[in-house]
Formats: C-alpha cells, structure tokens, sequence
C-alpha cells in the first residue's frame, strides 16, 4: 500500500515538473543599444529577446499579447523590469511582433 502511494505521488510531481509556469501582467518596451545586459551580452533591439526578474538566462517565453491573440517566443538574456506592476521588458522587434509600443497586457508563460 505504501509503495502504491510513493509511485502515485512521483507521477503527480513528475506531470507537474515539464508544466509551464505562466503569469499575467504588463510588459513593456525597452531596447539598449550596444549596451551590455545581465547575461553578458550585446543588446540588440532587433532581436526577439527580454529581460525577466526570475527566468534563467537563455530560456525561451511565450509571450501573449492578451489585446490581439498575438504571440512572439523570445530568449532571457536580461534582468527586469524595475518598475512595479510590469511583468516582462522586450525588445522592439519583440513587441512589434506582438502589434504594440509601449506597454501591453500579456501573458508569459516558460518553456
């Protein structure tokens, strides 16, 4: 009976282990560059990158602009936003891909 629960509970955690994390929130625009992000990096407002307070760097998130259905995927490559109520900082290439400037409403979800 024991060992039925153990082997119950690992496939509850492991069916839980490869699911996506999502959260809801504004994100923002932002692009520096030539300068250096948290990772190390060049920044390039021209690729599909964003910087997040806790996705590890070189993740992928989707990115789901609540307003239009539209969706981009894009790598951490930095930390942010710093500004209270905002959930993720893309790159321009990155927000016009999901049709704004500015600010949204999105929902990023790690894969």
């Amino acid at each position: 009976m024991i060992a039925r629960s153990c082997v119950a509970a690992c496939l509850l955690c492991c069916s839980f282990a490869g699911a996506a994390l999502a959260e809801s929130g504004m994100a923002s625009v932002y692009g520096y560059d030539g300068g250096k992000t948290a990772s190390g990096e060049r920044a390039n407002p021209r690729a599909l990158t964003a910087a997040h307070r806790t996705l590890p760097f070189g993740s992928t998130a989707k990115v789901t602009n609540k307003n239009n259905g539209r969706v981009v995927y894009v790598r951490i490559n930095d930390r942010g936003p710093f500004t209270r109520g905002r959930i993720i900082d893309l790159t321009p290439a990155a927000a016009r891909q999901l049709g704004f400037d500015g600010l949204a409403s999105v929902t990023v979800s790690s894969m």
